[in-house]
């Protein structure tokens, strides 16, 4: 596990955030490849919680299309999630496995999948499915009540849906891309980051605990919240995790509303929206600083490199989705988001996958700036 320390190798103090050394990794991976694999890139998934249906689109296109190989993915809270799953089924039956096998996570997910009786209690009574606004009525609930006395079993049909189709002694054990898992250390309020050779279903429960709904998750005796507060997703652990300079996030929480939130429904949603956002556009800043320290000469060119950043969002595709959606669990939710995942990125490498290995496609300081 990796934990950001103030004094930590891992740490800049300017940027909280280390500046690498072009050099191998610490631990070569063995990259994610089809066939007709041509360029190889590292991921970095943000969570949003259902919308993170919309990455399970972006992942199925572009192993779908087949030339890209994964070297590393990070991930918090749902992006966690699709990636373990997408790693575990690539490594049971390959990329072709890992389709399938991120199909048959989500629809296990949703409300509409293999629920334990007391789950389907619990969400029915959460989500109150049948209200006119279910979503705004459980945040509402949520926010008021301590999940140690609303939800006192702990119930999260997630573990379930992990234990079932992710094989973690087989993903520990393999040799294969780098996964990094981001959770909130609830004692010191710092950015813990798994690495996939210690990684079980409790780190992925961690990494998407949300405190007004689930009970803290304890690791070796530490309590731990969902990883998207502090990193969502973290990219500093791909400059010593991965060899390519590309990293392509996909990001699920807009940037930039046009509007002024007037409602409580709305303040909240955007309040969401910008803190889990804030995290990953310091990092990108700091990444775009570095690089015009690479551009003018300050840095030497033999001993650090420029990171090219590219991202497949869901502008335009989510404006409809509210950040309190986040919490609608049906299978009919799932799979309209997946197909815009799914378009987003045919879309994105159209336009953008000569690019790859060549440029930043992401216009760093315009959009974080």
């Amino acid at each position: 596990m990796l934990e950001s320390e103030p004094s930590s190798p891992v740490d800049s103090p300017s940027t909280d955030m280390e500046v690498a050394p072009s050099r191998p990794a610490s631990r070569p991976a063995v990259s994610l490849a089809g066939p007709k694999a041509e360029k190889t890139v590292a991921l970095a998934l943000q969570g949003g919680g259902a919308h993170g249906a919309f990455t399970w689109g972006v992942l199925d296109a572009l192993i779908e299309d087949g030339r890209l190989a994964f070297e590393a993915v990070t991930g918090a809270s749902a992006g966690a999630m699709n990636a373990v799953v997408m790693v575990d089924g690539w490594i049971a039956g390959g990329p072709e496995g890992a389709r399938a096998a991120l199909d048959r996570f989500w629809r296990e997910a949703s409300l509409d999948g293999d629920l334990w009786p007391a789950q389907r209690g619990l969400f029915d009574q959460l989500f109150d499915l049948w209200s006119q606004n279910p979503i705004l009525d459980f945040w509402t609930r949520a926010l008021k009540t301590s999940p140690y006395v609303s939800n006192p079993l702990n119930v999260n049909p997630l573990r379930k849906a992990l234990a079932k189709h992710v094989d973690f002694e087989r993903l520990r054990a393999a040799e294969t891309a780098g996964i990094y898992v981001s959770a909130t250390n609830v004692w010191t309020g710092k950015l813990a980051v798994f690495e996939r050779d210690t990684l079980s279903i409790d780190h992925l429960m961690a990494s998407a605990c949300l405190p007004t709904v689930f009970q803290a998750v304890e690791i070796d005796g530490v309590p731990y919240w969902d990883g998207g507060y502090l990193g969502n997703p973290p990219i500093y652990p791909l400059f010593h995790g991965a060899q390519t300079r590309d990293v392509v996030l996909v990001q699920i929480n807009p940037v930039e509303r046009r509007e002024t939130p007037r409602s409580r429904e709305e303040i909240q949603d955007r309040l969401n929206e910008i803190t889990f956002n804030a995290n990953l556009m310091r990092e990108l800043r700091a990444i775009d600083f570095v690089d015009g320290l690479i551009e003018d000469g300050v840095l030497g060119r033999n001993d650090y490199h420029r990171m090219l950043v590219h991202r497949i969002d869901g502008t335009g595709a989510l404006d409809d989705y509210k950040a309190s959606s986040r919490m609608d669990a049906r299978l009919g939710v799932f799979e309209g988001l997946r197909d815009k995942g799914r378009a987003a990125a045919q879309a994105w490498l159209a336009e953008h996958y000569e690019g790859i290995g060549r440029t930043c496609t992401l216009n760093l300081k315009a959009t974080y700036q």
